[in-house]
């Protein structure tokens, strides 16, 4: 990550810095003027008292994201300060202050420390260390790029960024929270943008190993051998059409104490080409990122035992390429699943919910208490709900509630689809128990009716992440090309865990 974060003390006017950063809050009725918030006392004495006029003829109204650069006429520590818009002080939210958080070091990348009171905009209700860990993670994804490939590289110069204020034992705890969650994240959209051609399934099972090394979670490799005298076709009829050959990493950990199980399953089809059913080929490349369920789970597991998560959490994470071959699946062919159910494959295409019917089995198989699937699973989806908003469907009400619960709280936009009962027949196969497709319309709900065939009455979510796992352009703390999308959500749930009623 390119910068730390550390909290202090020092008076906003005292702090030797390249940069100090203050919030402004927009006023509460149209007309009024914007509000000075902690430390603009110190810019204003600067300024001989001449800030609101400043903000004035610069227009500067403190709408959330604002920036405004304001001359210090060395009269501070710092070399020079930023006025940072929060919005209305009433409306704030702990993702407000992670979008604030990111601005301020998407605007810093050529200095080398911030210093920000940004720590003193902790909205009603909340509690200093949680904006603590907000303002640590927005400003850590804010700083994100991925630069691996340019040949000259800009790399952002900011390496440090004291957070100013009342601090306290939680709050540097709450900082080192979000910087765990930060770099999971991070890692997991280092591994969306990578090019296929880098990450194929062997590669991913390889770095998730890496990556569990101290981090109290052990990891088993299946190999498509194992896979096949395991029973679960879907993922090695997926894969056979591949020279890449597929593979399932299945993640533990298990904490001393713990009773309750949590599984997370996440979809990773490193490269979609649509196999015989072949996609067009315009927008194609973006099928790089088609492993994004897969990344978010891995990540969230490596943040386990550093975040001292109570449950166990089993993870499994199918890793195919969905490639056109002479050995390729057909649309017609029949595949077993790990619980015995087959599924006639009409369109090869879509072929996540064929690997994730064998992960879910195996979720079910592992005594799951309740069970989370993530998964870039249909354009129908993005269709319904656009670029931002993951859909959430579920076969127990109280889970579905849980786990909304939990992405409201990090600021992850999701939205509850239905499952209806009588769009079963969609799915019904004349030569099969199912069918993978359930034709034109209601392309979402019919994939998650497929995919609740194989959980049993366990407990079970779906995301359907197509729409904000991969972002067209920058915007607050997400970046362009892979997000991220669900890997906070995922950690907020198995840190408040407890087993659903059924």
């Amino acid at each position: 990550m390119p910068i730390t974060v550390s909290s202090s003390a020092t008076a906003p006017d005292k702090v030797v810095a390249d940069l100090l950063a203050v919030p402004v809050y927009a006023a509460a009725r149209k007309g009024g003027k914007p509000v000075l918030g902690a430390g603009c006392d110190v810019v204003n004495r600067a300024l001989g008292g001449g800030l609101m006029r400043f903000i004035d003829e610069a227009g500067f109204e403190g709408k959330p994201g604002e920036t405004l650069a304001v001359p210090t006429n060395g009269k501070l520590a710092a070399k020079a300060a930023i006025l940072i818009g929060v919005g209305e002080a009433k409306k704030g939210t702990l993702d407000g202050l992670r979008r604030a958080a990111a601005e301020l070091t998407k605007k810093s990348h050529t200095v080398g420390t911030v210093a920000t009171t940004l720590l003193d905009v902790t909205p009603d209700g909340v509690d200093r260390a949680a904006s603590a860990q907000a303002v640590t993670e927005g400003a850590l994804l804010g700083a994100y790029r991925f630069d691996t490939y340019k040949s000259e590289p800009k790399p952002s110069k900011l390496k440090k960024v004291v957070l100013l204020g009342k601090s306290s034992a939680a709050v540097s705890a709450a900082v080192k929270r979000g910087q765990v969650i930060a770099g999971a994240v991070a890692w997991s959209r280092n591994l969306q943008n990578e090019p296929a051609l880098v990450k194929p399934p062997e590669v991913i099972a390889k770095l998730t190993q890496q990556l569990m090394r101290g981090k109290g979670v052990t990891v088993k490799v299946f190999d498509e051998a194992q896979l096949e005298s395991m029973g679960c076709g879907g993922i090695v009829g997926v894969g056979q059409g591949s020279e890449q050959r597929p593979c399932l990493v299945q993640m533990s950990y298990k904490p001393k104490g713990a009773t309750a199980t949590l599984a997370l399953v996440g979809k990773g089809v490193v490269f979609d080409t649509g196999g015989i059913s072949i996609k067009p080929a315009d927008g194609m490349d973006a099928m790089k990122t088609d492993m994004s369920g897969a990344a978010a789970v891995i990540a969230a597991m490596s943040t386990l035992q550093a975040l001292g998560v109570k449950c166990n959490v089993v993870g499994f994470a199918p890793l195919v390429e969905n490639m056109p071959s002479g050995t390729a699946i057909r649309p017609g062919d029949v595949l077993r699943h790990r619980n015995g159910k087959t599924s006639e494959v009409l369109n090869t295409d879509a072929e996540g919910r064929l690997i994730l019917a064998d992960a879910l089995a195996l979720a079910v198989e592992a005594k799951a208490d309740a069970i989370i699937d993530v998964a870039t699973l249909t354009g129908a989806c993005v269709v319904a709900l656009g670029e931002k908003i993951a859909g959430l469907m579920g076969n127990n009400d109280k889970w579905n509630a849980e786990v909304r619960r939990a992405a409201d709280e990090v600021g992850e936009s999701v939205w509850p689809l239905p499952l209806p009962p009588e769009y079963e027949k969609m799915i019904e196969s004349p030569v099969a128990d199912i069918q993978n497709i359930g034709g034109r319309w209601g392309g979402a709900l019919t994939a998650g009716l497929f995919l609740q065939h194989f959980v049993s009455d366990t407990p079970w979510v779906h995301l359907d992440i197509a729409g904000p796992s991969r972002a067209p352009s920058a915007e607050g703390y997400v970046q362009k090309g892979g997000t991220g999308f669900s890997v906070r959500t995922l950690v907020e749930v198995a840190e408040t865990f407890t087993k659903p009623k059924k």
